[in-house]
């Protein structure tokens, strides 16, 4: 089977179709126990230090792990992304691009997801076939996260499942079959509550241990927005492949976001937000934005290359705590 390489979450039913295994270059890049020298690839080939570590990693495994085609998102995700897939042809890597059309008009969805189905030749009915195969997978990934919010699966166990359905890890069947038997796993625990319940809102974190410093600090993150978001989890209420990607909130502006965030955190009893941004990313400016729109206690904390959490990042991250644990008391 052909593989082809994504940099970010795009319409997988539609390559599936074409006879394509999807493969996410972020996730072979952040959990990779080499992740530095992906990025080093990229820096000795003239990417410049001031640039986010995540499209350095994206370049430095295409051409360490030989991608030989990719999907390169140019509108609606990193602005960076668009010289990256220029840099990439320059390689010889053949890339197709696909828009998250800024309008946020369903006809321009519907455009640019007719024009990609064109590009790899399929029928929108071969596409929905798959859509509907995908979404029992995406059935398992709501109950895992139904799991987190009860008190049975971990902050990092939602994390990880839910940023995996960016690509079911290459294998939607394998995928399932796991997910199954971690579910058994998981109901068969004892639940476990937290003084605290946080929403991790942001692209997906370098540090993937912030999850398991947070439980052990007391609080837990029970809502992960943007891995939320890959899973499709309102797969239920989208008639078709169009108003699946036109709901899908990620790609939009900030407004759009907000609404099901605020959602969310009603819902899920959500006593703070960590918002995570990416080093010399545009998104670190939204922060302005996320602050003054929500109603619960926000702080913002910045990823770089490192994979794990420095000391300033955990002190702050326990006061942030400690101040929620205090704000609880006082109400009661």
């Amino acid at each position: 089977m052909k593989k082809i390489g994504i940099t970010t979450t795009v319409p997988q039913e539609v390559l599936i179709a074409a006879g394509y295994k999807v493969i996410d270059l972020n996730n072979i890049f952040v959990t990779s126990n080499s992740y530095m020298e992906y990025i080093d690839i990229a820096e000795k080939d003239g990417f410049p230090k001031s640039m986010c570590a995540w499209i350095k990693g994206l370049y430095g495994v295409c051409v360490k792990e030989g991608i030989e085609e990719v999907v390169g998102v140019i509108e609606g995700d990193c602005s960076n992304t668009r010289a990256l897939v220029e840099v990439l042809r320059l390689k010889g890597i053949m890339v197709y691009p696909f828009a998250y059309p800024n309008s946020h008009r369903l006809e321009d969805v519907k455009k640019s997801l007719d024009d990609f189905m064109y590009i790899f030749n399929v029928k929108k009915s071969d596409v929905e076939d798959v859509r509907s195969r995908l979404n029992k997978v995406r059935e398992l990934l709501i109950e895992v996260d139904n799991l987190t919010v009860e008190g049975y699966a971990t902050g990092f166990e939602n994390h990880l499942y839910l940023v995996s359905s960016s690509d079911f890890n290459g294998d939607y069947i394998e995928f399932e079959a796991m997910l199954r038997q971690k579910i058994k796993e998981i109901k068969e625990r004892e639940r476990r509550e937290y003084d605290v319940k946080l929403a991790y809102i942001g692209v997906p974190p370098m540090m993937g241990d912030i999850y398991d410093y947070m439980e052990s600090i007391g609080a837990k993150i029970v809502y992960n927005e943007v891995q939320r978001e890959f899973s499709f989890p309102r797969f239920k209420e989208n008639k078709d492949i169009y108003d699946q990607y036109y709901d899908y909130t990620y790609p939009y502006d900030i407004e759009f976001r907000l609404k099901e965030i605020k959602k969310q955190i009603k819902e899920r009893k959500i006593d703070g937000v960590i918002h995570y941004t990416q080093a010399f990313c545009y998104r670190g400016i939204e922060d302005i934005i996320v602050k003054s729109k929500l109603d619960v206690p926000v702080i913002n904390i910045e990823g770089d290359k490192l994979n794990e959490l420095d000391a300033r990042t955990k002190l702050r991250l326990e006061a942030f705590v400690d101040m929620l644990k205090d704000r609880k008391g006082w109400r009661r």
